[in-house]
């Protein structure tokens, strides 16, 4: 009977000893929602300084900045290249009041927590299959999601506005992979592929680079089942091989005639760029252990041979690394799939397809997960204890974020990122003439800034063959420094390569400060017939008109340049002063030329 009795404890001790392993092994929603918590709080932190950066580089020829974008319906947006990502910054501009920014950032930075969570799953799930750190799982896991967070390296994407194209579609292509892993045991089901397929689609109206998502899915086929799986999972891949067919035929014309990638590219070949590329994924690699010396603009010579700038010599490297991989496989699953992710992912943007660009940040962005996995590989064999191992990962992630801070502080402010950049990347025109740029619009606040933008413009120059936007900025420049002469010299030198209503409109208002009418009303003519749209034209032509008393035709241009921008401020200001001036009646002060007509 005794013996009875202590079974029967036996049995109820195991029991609950099971139910408590059972509990310990899945992962409580409470944790999940403090860490999100937590996490929200340390990357709003992270990245505050840049909340309420301004538009900056690429931010100012995309559509909330060249044009009063929450006035204008979804639809607008629905249509072209890129339609959800438009989508996106249409909602942003909704939300923010005139000149405001925060909304735009803040955004940003929900897209990268969100897929932050995702690589939780992601990393979780591929664990599983490796049969790596069953007791540390989510902790490696929350470890990998926390540093993609808060690595230094995703500062372009997130606190850069335009950056929101690589944040946006890695959402979705992670999502997609996310709904690809936890799919049902055994062949994929019509479901999955339809989800798969719809979160792909997605992924690729905001960004073109997640064309690589179906190879990464055939790589985690053939690397943790194998051949049966390719062929057991034929719904997926039927399709994804129709879709291949018709996605190249659609972007062929893109990539052939657009002007910062492409075939098409005049700057360097696409066997140039790919010679260049073996060196580049070095850069990247560097990126991601030792953060130091990130930049908007980075100074990399091309490779126009495989010999110049030992470009042989980094495909020798990375072949011996592919092959180290695959011959380790066994022993190190995980991290040598994680190997051959990051090369997949980094593919669109780093092999064959030319890009003005031959390295940028926000490219590590999509390929960062295949590095998490091989540092994950690592962790989770170092034989220490769970505590330890959380402390030295806080460690870590608590320097990356100071590090993240650090660097959104760069990015908020125009002048201090192209400081930066042109610090770090001397040899590269394109920084000195951003920070020209940038010195001659913090000129219009503080006219000492404009004697330092002469000397960056002077660089640029010294460093690219003329460039008009160059030249025209060059002039203004002079302008604010009030030496006319020398910024009229630099627009005709602007308009003599690429004659535009920009430039002939600067010379216009040049022409007026000194009086000269009969060429300031020539160069403001010919701004009309290159553009007729063009604002600025007619509130220069206004001002001219006024400082020459035709009152009427300067209230008349006043009015046309609020027909096509009304929200022009120096428009409203002078048709004011005009209109007192004139003494208009009441009745026709109150008169307003509705937009467009």
């Amino acid at each position: 009977m005794k013996n009875k009795k202590r079974e029967a404890r036996k049995a109820v001790g195991s029991t609950a000893t099971a139910t408590v392993a059972a509990q310990a092994g899945r992962p409580s929603w409470h944790y999940f929602a403090l860490g999100a918590f937590v996490a929200l709080v340390v990357v709003l932190w992270a990245y505050g300084p840049s909340m309420n950066g301004p538009f900056l580089f690429d931010d100012n020829f995309l559509p909330f900045a060249i044009s009063n974008i929450s006035t204008q319906p979804l639809s607008a947006f629905l249509h072209g290249q890129r339609p959800l990502l438009m989508a996106t910054y249409w909602l942003s501009a909704r939300l923010s009041p005139e000149g405001d920014t925060w909304w735009f950032h803040f955004l940003n930075v929900i897209i990268h927590c969100i897929t932050s969570g995702l690589v939780f799953f992601i990393v979780r799930r591929l664990l599983v299959w490796a049969k790596l750190g069953e007791s540390r799982r989510g902790l490696l896991a929350g470890l990998a999601a926390a540093l993609f967070l808060l690595h230094p390296v995703q500062s372009e994407a997130v606190a850069y506005v335009a950056g929101r194209s690589d944040g946006l579609s890695v959402l979705l292509a992670y999502a997609a992979f996310t709904v690809y892993l936890y799919r049902p045991e055994g062949a994929v089901n019509w479901g999955t592929v339809m989800v798969v397929f719809v979160l792909f689609g997605a992924a690729l109206t905001a960004k073109e680079d997640t064309i690589a998502l179906p190879a990464l899915l055939l790589l985690t086929d053939l690397w943790w089942t194998g051949w049966q799986a390719v062929r057991r999972n034929w719904r997926m891949y039927g399709p994804m091989i129709v879709g291949a067919a018709a996605g190249l035929a659609f972007f062929w014309n893109l990539i052939t005639h657009a002007s910062t990638a492409g075939f098409g590219l005049k700057d360097f070949t696409w066997y140039q760029y790919f010679f260049t590329q073996w060196r580049a994924v070095f850069v990247y690699l560097g990126m991601f252990f030792w953060p130091a010396n990130l930049t908007l603009d980075w100074d990399f010579p091309i490779s126009h041979t495989m010999f110049e700038h030992d470009a042989i010599l980094g495909l020798l490297v990375l072949l011996g690394l592919m092959l180290t991989a695959w011959l380790l496989r066994r022993d190190f699953p995980l991290a040598c799939y994680g190997f051959f992710a990051f090369l997949i992912l980094l593919a669109p943007t780093s092999s064959i397809l030319p890009i003005k660009d031959p390295v940028a940040e926000r490219r590590m962005y999509f390929a960062i997960l295949g590095l998490l996995l091989i540092l994950v590989d690592v962790l989770a064999r170092i034989k220490v204890d769970r505590k330890v191992l959380a402390a030295a990962g806080m460690t870590v992630l608590l320097v990356a974020a100071a590090v993240t801070h650090a660097r959104a502080e760069v990015w908020s402010d125009p002048v201090a990122i192209w400081e930066d950049t042109a610090r770090k990347s001397p040899g590269a025109w394109r920084p000195h003439f951003q920070l020209g740029f940038a010195y001659f619009s913090a000129g219009t606040q503080d006219p000492q800034f404009c004697g330092k933008a002469l000397p960056e413009f002077e660089k640029a120059a010294a460093l690219h063959p003329q460039d008009p936007d160059l030249l025209l900025d060059w002039g203004l420049a002079y302008d604010c420094l009030n030496q006319s002469q020398e910024a009229l010299q630099k627009l005709e030198q602007s308009v003599a390569l690429k004659p535009t209503a920009h430039a002939y409109s600067q010379m216009g208002m040049l022409y007026g400060k000194l009086e000269q009418w009969p060429n300031a009303l020539d160069a403001l003519d010919k701004a009309q017939k290159i553009d007729g749209n063009f604002a600025d034209t007619y509130v220069y032509l206004g001002v001219v008109h006024t400082k020459t008393n035709q009152l009427m035709a300067a209230m008349q241009d006043f009015q046309k340049a609020l027909q096509l921008d009304p929200s022009n401020t120096r428009a409203q200001q002078f048709l004011k002063a005009v209109i007192q001036q004139m003494r208009v009646p009441p009745g026709i002060q109150r008169t307003r030329v509705p937009p467009g007509k």
